[in-house]
């Protein structure tokens, strides 16, 4: 599904440098308030040193209040600047945040249609919303807590050195190992976080799809498997944590080990020193304090290196789709396109979705500008792929697919797209009003516009029974519409295109034959003057088309009208033949069952 790409620091830095770059003004001025707050920390150690070697120890009385007016400013000032590293580092993660969210969604939005076709939903979800909120560890706190740590660290090393270089050495050799440890914990780590991700982009895929199918899984008592399934999944995910969970715990348990034993060093090579009186009192307690700043920081580290150990993991995944090359990456050294008449020519054109498996093979036809073209065939036969070539989802292996003369390979996508409009058969209702989605092609047409094409796709007769009308709220997937209106919604979707090239893909299917006979008048006089394509299992739908192409494993093995194709007594007879026979037997059942019903029992 999306390419591996390896997960090393040199990859993972280059893309927070990338990251942090736009921000870079916000990120100083939190590195200033967090070096600020954390010189302003060092404060008690220095005032406990003149308390208790000069107030303590020689009486000096005097320098009681100024000593304390110090330690409650410099406490003052850490509160102050911490408080506004929250405010200010917050603020530029959360803007990160959004625009790295809005960069996702726009790069997904233009991948190829074969992506979609093999990548679930939950996983794209999972990829724009979560991995995006992991990287505010790196632009939040996590990044400034981890410079500041370090700055107080070495700030704190160079007294330490000052004060007693015999201990300081002995302790940063404790440190070393410590710091060794973490580096290898976070190596460790990082695939686990990235494993973290897949999985639960894996879960949360499998939950849309079995709620977005709730009427299926209830329908074939598949409650009890789906819930095995999202327990398997959970399961491995738990496993995914409690792993990472390990490991996290046993960075934090050897801190706390290497604090107690800095401070078992400390009073074993500081008592002595006092006994030798190369230290004082005060020294030894300011020593304390110092080595608490060096060492409490580098045991936060390993809190803080988890998280962004974690949005290192998440700038991996984000990496592997923006890597994905989009549909139109070329646009700008393509051809611009300001105007379509509808001309539509195939010229010997073959695809195929897996190398060596043909699906559509030497295909040629022409269709000029206001003429209408059916594709019938049995399933399988390459219709839907001919459709898709025709919309530039795909891209012929060999043969073009002109417009007006236009090689599709050539002009940009948006400028072709501009004058297409398609129905499916499958029509997807977005979960707003109906005023709404028929306005999805054209958002600013008037409401007048808007009844105009309800009316024409016969919408009207039943969005003007509903209380709020065109404001009634359809639901997800237009769950509380029939198949026959979320049809006609789409119809009058398109209609409002005003396209130059129109496809209809089963357009009808879920239409009674009353409706089907009112919406095929009004397409009959939408078609007029643009180039219409459409794929009808019904062939009477398709009587007034120009021509019929005949479809089988790919290839057009007839064409003509439907008079001229009857008449050849081919493979369109023979399907017409076969309908025409199942749709009288439906008669037939539909009359019998009739008359049994007014039969009275008894």
């Amino acid at each position: 599904m999306f390419e591996r790409t390896r997960a090393n620091l040199t990859n993972g830095w280059h893309e927070v440098l990338q990251l942090v770059r736009p921000h870079r003004k916000r990120l100083a001025l939190g590195l200033l308030l967090m070096v600020v707050g954390r010189l302003a920390g060092l404060v008690v150690p220095l005032v406990s040193k003149y308390f208790v070697d000069d107030v303590i120890g020689k009486g000096r009385e005097d320098l009681l209040v100024p000593l304390v007016l110090a330690a409650g400013a410099a406490t003052l000032v850490d509160s102050g600047c911490s408080f506004a590293l929250t405010r200010v580092l917050g603020v530029a993660a959360q803007r990160a945040i959004a625009d790295m969210r809005k960069s996702i969604q726009a790069h997904v939005n233009r991948l190829p249609i074969r992506f979609f076709d093999s990548t679930q939903t939950g996983v794209l979800i999972s990829r724009i919303m979560q991995d995006a909120d992991g990287i505010r560890n790196l632009l939040g706190t996590g990044l400034a807590q981890l410079g500041g740590g370090l700055a107080t660290s070495i700030i704190a090393l160079a007294m330490l050195f000052y004060v007693n270089w015999r201990i300081t050495t002995v302790c940063l050799i404790v440190l070393g190992a410590f710091g060794g440890a973490m580096v290898a914990t976070f190596a460790r780590l990082r695939p686990l976080f990235r494993e973290r991700g897949r999985l639960n982009a894996e879960v949360t895929g499998r939950l849309a799809e079995s709620l977005g199918g709730i009427r299926i899984v209830k329908a074939y008592i598949a409650e009890k498997r789906e819930e095995r399934i999202f327990a398997h999944g959970i399961h491995r995910l738990f496993r995914n944590i409690a792993q990472a969970m390990t490991a996290v715990s046993a960075v934090t348990a050897l801190g706390h080990v290497v604090v107690g034993a800095i401070g078992a060093i400390i009073i074993i090579m500081g008592g002595r020193a006092i006994f030798a009186h190369t230290m004082t009192l005060g020294d030894l307690l300011m020593y304390l304090f110092l080595a608490g700043l060096l060492a409490m920081p580098l045991v936060q580290i390993a809190s803080v290196g988890v998280e962004i150990t974690d949005a290192l993991a998440a700038l991996d995944r984000i990496r592997e789709i923006k890597r994905l090359g989009t549909e139109d990456a070329e646009d700008e050294r393509r051809q611009p396109l300001s105007a379509v008449q509808g001309d539509l020519h195939f010229e010997d054109v073959s695809f195929e979705y897996e190398p060596g498996v043909p699906v559509l093979w030497r295909l040629s036809f022409y269709a000029p500008v206001g003429s209408t073209t059916a594709l019938v065939g049995p399933s399988g036969s390459g219709k839907s792929t001919l459709i898709s070539l025709v919309m530039a989802l795909n891209r012929p292996t060999s043969g073009r697919v002109l417009v007006d003369g236009h090689d599709l390979a050539g002009v940009r996508l948006r400028d072709y797209r501009a004058h297409l409009c398609v129905v499916l058969q499958d029509n997807f209702i977005f979960d707003g009003t109906v005023a709404e989605n028929i306005r999805f092609a054209r958002p600013h047409a008037t409401f007048d516009e808007v009844q105009r094409v309800s009316r024409i796709a016969h919408c009207a007769e039943f969005v003007e029974r509903f209380p709020n009308r065109y404001e009634t709220i359809v639901g997800e997937r237009g769950v509380k519409l029939s198949g026959g209106q979320r049809q006609r919604i789409a119809i009058a979707r398109a209609i409002l295109a005003d396209p130059r090239i129109l496809i209809f893909d089963e357009a009808t299917s879920s239409l009674d034959a009353e409706s089907e006979t009112l919406i095929q008048d009004g397409l009959r006089n939408l078609r007029q003057g643009r180039t219409t394509l459409v794929i009808a299992h019904r062939l009477s739908t398709i009587r007034s088309a120009d021509q019929i192409l005949v479809l089988d494993a790919g290839q057009i093995v007839e064409r003509g009208t439907h008079e001229e194709l009857l008449a050849s007594n081919g493979r369109y007879f023979q399907l017409y033949q076969k309908q025409y026979r199942i749709e009288r037997e439906r008669m037939g059942n539909s009359k019998q069952d009739a008359v049994v019903q007014r039969t009275p029992v008894g």
